[in-house]
């Protein structure tokens, strides 16, 4: 082949992958948008309450309890009486994982919604209800949990155009302080893309505070919302990503020594303001992930930077474009190494097994960004291997495959950006299993006896019983055998009944210990007092799925 039909070739392949890229594009969107959770979640999940869901008491509590699977903080908490009045709850304490809740008043008879909106230290809130009844059961009153796509579309939008500002703004930035020599080719898509984020980062900061509240638009411009998004991780990460903007406009108009050294802070901004917050920032150990997510932040904004301006210099047949292609084919295999290992870390740490990639929304997510990086990485590859050579020898038709060739890579990686502001809406496995491994636990008192139940993990499946057994008034209770009888009758079930062991830490323990279905079971715990007494007391307890 010779090399006029070999170039040939080459644009016709540049070609069909443009049109194929711009399909891929709006496919991968789209499947983003359906692969999504019907409901928006972070991290943290919420383990225990107390009343716990759909109780029934006698009377009304002095409080209320949530716990969580990881540290949250309160940013509302409201309390639905059965009339539909909601009462504001603004006396609470933190105390390790729990939000121990003070009940202003004497709740009546009838069905009650304590609805509750946190935060988890990733920066991402969550929000739900818990129902119970005093008294009676009653028909419980309306609380609005639908999802407001109008809003979480605004986030989403927001987060793509502020991965735009960062990584093809501020990288685009370095690219021409240190890479582009005195070229200027691609410099008004920098300042497109900066100007892009500069807007994206205070709204995106007002989104946040909408969903941390579960405010509507209108309230946008309140101070309220304002300060309650910047009270949150995410807070930080847009403070630190405006500076990062702001460096890496300035350095577009400063003389070239400074503006290396404004263009490389800014570079390594973009990496400190995504390590602020985020899923995989506040995932352990932190020590090694928010390194981790800096430099893979670093790499993909030199990579994904350089490609607007090295496109544009090879497409205008600039005099320094080999020579700027030839510092970037330098430099860009040890940094895609780098972001490589970083990001496996960060998937790793994630996903924690093979099949959380088909079984959560963030695993297919995570599926779709490799096949988008395969892709990426295949085009890079057969452009260093085929095409760099003769562009940076200055030959005028691989140049222009070249830059077309970079045109499919500037859509790939908006694709990927697309995927990576989808991870905003969906749990990481990671945070799902701790949920999941965390005990379901209940108080069970009455004036012979009391008991602590706890259940690990709190799902159905086989678990494992601890029980530790007190007299009524908290006194140490030294019983002769404990047996555990779980029971629901609406299963169709046998009674689950097995006897506890004592393994010497002052706990009763059940092993080998199989709960075959979720929902409410009522646990009873019999407790030979002596020979001729045995003390009976049960509560309900709730079994995850």
């Amino acid at each position: 082949m010779n090399a006029a039909s070999f170039l040939q070739k080459t644009r016709t392949i540049g070609s069909s992958a443009g049109r194929l890229a711009v399909g891929v594009l709006f496919a991968v969107l789209l499947l983003a948008a359906v692969m999504l959770p019907g409901r928006a979640s972070a991290h943290a999940a919420l383990i225990a309450t107390e009343p716990a869901d759909g109780a029934v008491l006698a009377q009304s509590p002095a409080q209320f309890s949530l716990t969580f699977s990881e540290p949250v903080s309160p940013l509302v908490l409201t309390l639905v009486k059965p009339d539909g009045t909601p009462v504001a709850l603004t006396a609470f304490r933190l105390t390790d994982q729990t939000i121990e809740i003070d009940n202003p008043q004497t709740l009546g008879r009838g069905t009650h919604v304590l609805s509750w909106r946190v935060i988890s230290t990733d920066g991402h809130p969550i929000g739900g209800s818990v129902l119970f009844s005093v008294g009676a059961a009653s028909e419980p009153p309306a609380v609005s949990e639908a999802v407001d796509w109008g809003l979480r579309s605004a986030i989403w939008t927001g987060k793509v155009f502020l991965y735009i500002g960062l990584f093809l703004g501020v990288g685009g930035a370095f690219a021409l302080a240190w890479l582009a020599g005195a070229g200027r080719s691609g410099q008004r898509f920098v300042i497109a893309a900066i100007l892009c984020g500069l807007v994206a980062a205070p709204l995106s900061l007002g989104l946040q505070g909408l969903d941390a509240l579960g405010a509507p638009f209108a309230r946008l411009a309140q101070p309220i919302i304002w300060r309650t998004a910047l009270g949150t991780s995410f807070g930080s990460t847009v403070l630190i990503a405006l500076m990062a903007l702001g460096l890496g406009l300035l350095s577009l108009v400063t003389p070239r020594l400074i503006a290396k050294l404004l263009a490389l802070a800014g570079l390594a901004g973009v990496g400190v303001a995504l390590a602020a917050s985020g899923h995989a920032s506040a995932a352990e150990p932190q020590w090694l992930t928010r390194p981790m997510v800096f430099l893979h932040g670093i790499g993909i904004a030199f990579w994904a930077g350089a490609l607007a301006p090295l496109g544009l210099a090879l497409m205008r047949r600039r005099a320094e474009a080999g020579a700027f292609l030839h510092r970037f084919s330098l430099i860009i295999l040890p940094v895609v190494a780098v972001l490589a290992a970083a990001g496996i870390v960060l998937a790793v740490i994630q996903v924690q097994t093979p099949s959380a990639l088909v079984d959560t929304a963030y695993g297919r997510l995570l599926l779709i960004k490799l096949a988008l990086l395969l892709c990426l990485f295949a085009l890079a590859a057969f452009n260093r291997w085929r095409l760099t050579g003769p562009a940076e020898a200055g030959d005028a038709k691989a140049q222009g495959g070249l830059a077309r060739s970079t045109g499919v890579e500037m859509l790939i990686v908006l694709a990927i950006f697309g995927i990576a502001a989808g991870w905003r809406f969906t749990p990481p496995p990671r945070a799902l299993a701790i949920a999941a491994a965390q005990p379901a636990s209940v108080h069970i008192h009455t004036l012979k006896a009391m008991a602590d139940l706890s259940i690990t993990p709190g799902h159905a499946g086989p678990v494992a019983a601890s029980i530790v057994i007190m007299t009524g008034d908290f006194g140490p209770l030294d019983a002769k055998e404990v047996t555990l009888v779980l029971s629901k009758p609406d299963s169709g079930i046998e009674p689950l009944k097995r006897p506890a062991t004592k393994p010497g830490d002052g706990s009763w323990r059940v092993d080998n210990l199989v709960i075959p279905v979720p929902g409410r079971w009522t646990a009873r715990v019999d407790i030979l007092v002596s020979d001729f007494e045995i003390v009976k007391i049960e509560a309900p307890i709730d079994i995850r799925p």
